[in-house]
């Protein structure tokens, strides 16, 4: 990732895509498959759907726990946003209509059978943990956000590569990622 110079409000985004050996119906079972998502992170500790859920739909709603070294530990409540299977799973954090993130997967059938799998997550604009960061330390808010920007997508690069893996036969995730 290269320096932009973004600040919070600009909405920076992050962005990493996967070549998969294996249809995006294969590929939906996983990225799908919120359960699945703690055991490919190291920030992520847990999740649970909300209000009954038993699947993404839209409209649906998760808990999610996480832990950061500098950020301390936190939940989030997230909404499915977009939910077209077997092509786009999208959740806000926190507030559909102000989110702290934006989370999508996109999955694009390729003509040789397998998938381009995308993964995108865009920071706010609605306050999150980083907001807090950034109130103590206004004189470094472009390189805070350029240091959690690279560690979305050295953790996004993990997740991808073990869905990959998964969606291709391999084995399933002994620790956590990234």
């Amino acid at each position: 990732m290269e320096w932009t110079g973004a600040r919070y409000a600009d909405k920076p985004t992050v962005e990493v895509r996967r070549r998969v050996l294996a249809s995006p119906e294969r590929v939906w079972e996983f990225v799908s498959d919120i359960d699945l998502m703690p055991t490919l992170s190291a920030e992520l500790q847990s999740v649970a759907w909300l209000d009954g859920a038993a699947g993404p739909t839209l409209g649906g709603r998760f808990l999610g726990r996480s832990k950061h070294e500098s950020l301390g530990e936190w939940q989030t409540t997230s909404y499915v946003v977009r939910c077209e299977p077997p092509r786009v799973f999208a959740w806000a954090v926190e507030d559909p209509e102000q989110p702290s993130a934006l989370w999508k997967f996109t999955l694009t059938h390729l003509d040789d059978g397998g998938t381009e799998l995308a993964q995108w997550m865009q920071l706010g604009p609605g306050r999150s943990g980083l907001s807090y960061a950034i109130d103590a330390m206004p004189e470094k808010e472009q390189k805070i956000v350029f240091v959690r920007l690279r560690e979305f997508e050295r953790s996004i690069t993990a997740t991808l590569d073990a869905i990959k893996d998964l969606a291709e036969g391999g084995p399933a995730p002994e620790g956590r990622g990234v």
